[in-house]
């Protein structure tokens, strides 16, 4: 177990005696619930990433391509013929 020495502000000394005073623990255990919860709150949530918006989107096996990707530069030029076709 570690032992640290902590700063508080005047604000966060009366949070810890307004704490204190309501349930009973002690400064370590206040400060190692405040820690947790803030663990918790931090890491708890999963953050959106780019992969969870296009795995929501559920396009279906290639999405909206015309082709595979090794024959973009295919796709491209038959993309263009057809938009030009009149």
């Amino acid at each position: 177990m570690a032992s640290r020495t902590v700063r508080l502000d005047d604000e966060a000394e009366t949070a810890l005696r307004e704490i204190r005073g309501a349930t009973g623990m002690t400064p370590s255990q206040a400060l190692k619930n405040g820690l947790l919860a803030l663990r918790h709150k931090i890491l708890g949530e999963r953050k959106n990433v780019a992969w969870d918006v296009y795995e929501r989107l559920d396009l279906g096996p290639g999405g909206y391509s015309a082709v595979r990707a090794k024959e973009a530069k295919r796709g491209a030029r038959e993309a263009i013929r057809r938009k030009h076709r009149r």
